[in-house]
């Protein structure tokens, strides 16, 4: 049997799981609590994309107008950066599904 927490990921600013075992070597009610607390973390998600895209439309509307070869470097770089946190936050999304289909089998 293994432990487990809910950490705080600054940059995708929701809280990650942290399983110290293989999900197999869990109880039942321990996968179900789990299950159940990335549930109500998973629910955010959404909100955190959206809360990414009008960053990045904040930044793209700023780099059109933007003459300065440097500041345009650091824009692109910064709407990179907030692209990745949104791809990385659609792979989270969908840990839900692969932790359901563990469970049922």
């Amino acid at each position: 049997m293994g432990t487990y927490r809910f950490e705080w990921n600054e940059r995708l600013r929701i809280r990650l799981p942290v399983l110290e075992s293989e999900w197999e070597r869990y109880e039942p009610s321990a996968q179900l609590a789990i299950v159940e607390q990335w549930e109500l973390i998973r629910g955010t998600i959404p909100d955190r994309v959206k809360e990414f895209e009008r960053l990045i439309d904040a930044k793209q509307a700023r780099l059109s107008d933007e003459d300065s070869f440097e500041q345009s470097c650091i824009l692109n770089y910064e709407i990179a950066d907030y692209a990745s946190r949104i791809n990385d936050l659609h792979i989270w999304y969908r840990i839900d599904q692969q932790l359901e289909s563990r469970r049922h089998s």
